[in-house]
């Protein structure tokens, strides 16, 4: 049982790490975490959804179109919204993302209804591929392990061993002298909103067959997600990973051996708790400014 408990979990974490790295991209870009996250991932869902129930195609052909979309709607955000903020506080773009949000989830909302669908993937949820005495490994648990370990290995390669990546860690530390050195920052702003993006669709295909596709369907994954970037570190993209994984854990042992009902509560005890003992993370480090 303790097992199963743990792949579970697992699967689980490996989606909120997703979540909680996407939310971790923009934060470390603008220093404003993107709260309609979880709306841009729904939205890219349904294209996954359309394409794959009304154009038939299938499902890799699909992805490849959503990942595209996905990186559109990113740079969308960035460049008609964000950056033609008139005073551009922390606290005015946070209500930007939340206006965008809201204007995602109203025009989904609008177009599909709250009807909720079943997105077919290639991987079953039923079938199962690893049985034994300790747990059971169904398609579907594999290939979302499978494929948030890929976008992580992606990402950190993405930003460690790349110009892209330097130019976006440059521009991280310092605006004015990544500018002074000919770089671009609003062109790597715009590009970190289309990655985190990217990240946060792939995320919502792969959470769609465990609950349903409605307009409502990532509100709880972005929770859980900002959840594990706040225990993780938001600036610590190692961090929000282990944060996730954490999270899918001690969720799950909690919803297990105390109380079903209170699971999700867990997710919001934790922000509570990390932001009053240790408000940067565990993994990230908190620098005080001295005059």
């Amino acid at each position: 049982m303790l097992g199963q408990l743990i792949v579970s979990s697992l699967v689980v974490g490996s989606i909120y790490a997703l979540m909680a790295l996407a939310m971790s991209i923009t934060y470390k870009a603008s220093e404003v975490p993107n709260f309609s996250q979880g709306e841009m991932a729904m939205m890219s869902t349904y294209v996954t959804f359309v394409l794959l129930s009304s154009f038939g195609l299938s499902f890799y052909p699909a992805m490849l179109l959503t990942v595209g979309f996905a990186f559109l709607l990113g740079l969308i955000l960035e460049f008609f919204f964000l950056r033609r903020a008139k005073n551009p506080t922390p606290l005015n773009l946070i209500v930007i993302t939340i206006g965008f949000q809201l204007m995602l989830y109203g025009l989904a909302g609008w177009k599909w209804g709250s009807e909720q669908r079943q997105i077919n993937l290639p991987f079953s949820e039923s079938k199962v591929i690893v049985q034994n005495d300790v747990f059971a490994l169904t398609e579907l648990n594999l290939a979302t392990l499978v494929i948030a370990f890929i976008v992580l290995l992606v990402i950190y390669l993405l930003i460690q061993k790349t110009k892209l990546g330097l130019a976006m860690k440059a521009c991280q530390q310092n605006v004015n002298a990544s500018k002074m050195n000919g770089i671009s920052a609003y062109r790597i702003m715009a590009i970190s909103f289309g990655i985190s993006s990217i990240v946060g669709a792939i995320a919502g295909v792969l959470v769609a067959p465990l609950l349903t596709l409605d307009p409502s369907m990532m509100w709880d994954p972005l929770l859980k997600g900002f959840a594990a970037a706040v225990l993780g570190g938001m600036k610590s993209l190692h961090g929000v990973v282990i944060g996730g994984l954490l999270l899918g854990l001690i969720e799950n042992l909690f919803g297990f051996y105390i109380s079903i009902e209170f699971k999700s509560v867990v997710a919001f005890a934790i922000i509570v708790l990390v932001l009053y003992f240790k408000p940067s993370g565990l993994f990230d480090k908190h620098y005080v400014r001295k005059v």
